[in-house]
């Protein structure tokens, strides 16, 4: 299908198998086992990866360590990476429709979102890094010693990076971009269901002249090819985003092995609505906050707590604006929904449907599949966006991260209250506000557990700004100079002066 229209003409891409991507080659796998990639918009194969077995990834690690060693990449002056990732965004950037073609087949991401979103975020944190690596630098420390003392910046080594399905490139991008720019290297594990444009920045960053070994790409699943990664004794750190369990049991590991790590894990963000807010403004952040992605999205909004005054006026505009919402092919560009990552979501975020209707929830919008019988997306991995009312705060559809299109909606009594409630939660990633009253939002973001707090907006994101987790969101930020600090070690120098 080819979708036209004045910005997007894009055709759903014909993808030949795809290999391993170690030292500068593309290489069949040591196990020669394949995975198909299956489109969510269809439940058609659109190809098939290589399967990663312990060898390649041990192949992968060595040819990391050789290019970190030698010193090709390490010791190269930091303008001179810097100019390698500046061409590696202008390339995201000539490269746009392409990258958004298998991005959106790939994961069944909107080509209008992943156009507006996922290409340019992933350019600018290229070229923000490229910036970021001509600046980086030691100082000198004053001191009563008889000396010159001086801090020195010194990349890690080997980088593990491992990201999730439901935003590849971009959260491929927040590890690979800053870890270059310090000088390490680097191995990826993408998600074993959304591998593609991993696969396809490999070419673009070779292309951009990064040399052989710096960067590696390996596909398979995560309880081989990802638990060969963490346990490697060659890694020298660990970037990981995806769940919370699995995100414990990586952490796990990275203690065993005295490694440093990165975590952003789950969320399960509480949007708090006020009553001095711009109404109108206030539904427009709330949609963004709950759909963006197809809900899944770390750092969605899928908790909305509404003043009491505001409950049920709220509601009744949602009822009204979310059916309307579009859903269907990701090709095309008037779709702002478009399907799940795979059925097993679906059917995940149907049992937390059923659970909401035991525990006394309202269904206000949504609560199913879209009916798409006689289309070429019958096959398709879609749910509806849906809200619910008057769940109580100890039900697991409030408490528990579910990862898809659905909002629950509690009323509040007192900023206190509103306060209580959005902290409630074991996560910490993201929280929001929508409020007339600047005073009460500094007051209320400053008591809210959150890396990032967003008032009056939601999903503000850009590569100057950190975002990270606490709780069982992880630790260690990305974006940002404090997301290339991770990537660094602080090397003291004290030289005598007698």
């Amino acid at each position: 299908m080819t979708i036209t229209d004045d910005t997007i003409t894009l055709s759903r891409p014909h993808l030949a198998p795809r290999l391993l991507f170690i030292d500068g080659h593309w290489r069949e796998s040591a196990t020669r086992d394949r995975t198909d990639v299956i489109d969510p918009s269809t439940g058609s194969v659109l190809t098939t990866v290589a399967e990663a077995g312990p060898a390649d990834i041990d192949a992968a690690v060595t040819a990391a360590r050789t290019a970190f060693d030698d010193g090709r990449w390490s010791s190269l002056p930091g303008r001179e990476r810097a100019r390698i990732l500046h061409r590696v965004g202008q390339l995201v950037r000539e490269r746009a429709d392409e990258i958004i073609a298998v991005e959106s087949a790939d994961v069944g991401k909107p080509v209008s979102l992943c156009r507006a979103v996922d290409v340019i975020t992933a350019a600018e944190q290229y070229e923000y890094c490229s910036a970021l690596a001509q600046t980086l630098s030691g100082s000198q420390r004053d001191t009563p010693l008889s000396a010159h003392a001086y801090t020195r910046r010194e990349p890690l080594g080997v980088v593990a990076a491992i990201t999730p399905f439901n935003f590849p490139l971009v959260l491929s991008s927040s590890k690979i971009a800053p870890a270059l720019a310090a000088g390490n290297t680097v191995v990826h594990k993408p998600s074993e269901d959304t591998p593609l444009s991993a696969l396809l920045m490999a070419e673009i960053l070779t292309e951009a002249g990064l040399p052989p070994g710096v960067l590696n790409v390996v596909t398979g699943t995560g309880s081989t090819a990802g638990e060969a990664l963490l346990q490697h004794a060659g890694v020298d750190k660990i970037a990981f985003t995806g769940s919370t369990a699995v995100g414990r049991h990586a952490a796990g590991v990275a203690g065993r092995n005295l490694v440093p790590v990165t975590m952003e894990l789950g969320g399960n963000a509480a949007h708090i609505v006020f009553d001095d807010a711009d109404i109108e403004k206030a539904i427009g952040a709330i949609i963004k906050g709950f759909v963006f992605n197809t809900g899944q999205f770390c750092m969605g909004g899928p908790r909305l707590l509404v003043a009491r005054p505001l409950y049920e006026t709220v509601l009744g505009i949602l009822a009204q604006a979310v059916p309307g919402v579009p859903v269907g092919d990701p090709f095309d560009p008037t779709t702002v929904v478009g399907p799940m990552a795979g059925d097993r979501h679906v059917r995940k975020v149907e049992d937390y449907v059923d659970i909401a209707l035991r525990d006394g929830g309202r269904i206000v919008a949504g609560g199913r599949r879209p009916d798409l019988s006689g289309t070429p997306l019958a096959g398709g991995s879609f749910y509806s966006p849906t809200v619910i009312a008057d769940l109580p705060n100890t039900s697991r559809v409030v408490r528990e991260e579910i990862f898809g299109p659905v909002l629950t909606v509690q009323p509040f009594d007192t900023e206190d209250d509103a306060i209580e409630l959005a902290n409630s939660t074991e996560y910490g990633l993201a929280a929001g506000l929508q409020t007339a009253n600047v005073a009460r939002a500094h007051r209320v973001a400053a008591k809210l557990h959150a890396g990032i707090v967003w008032v009056n907006d939601w999903a503000m994101l850009d590569p100057a700004i950190p975002f990270g987790g606490i709780g069982n969101s992880g630790f260690g930020r990305e974006y940002g100079p404090e997301g290339l600090d991770s990537y660094t070690a602080v090397k003291s120098v004290v030289i005598s002066l007698d």
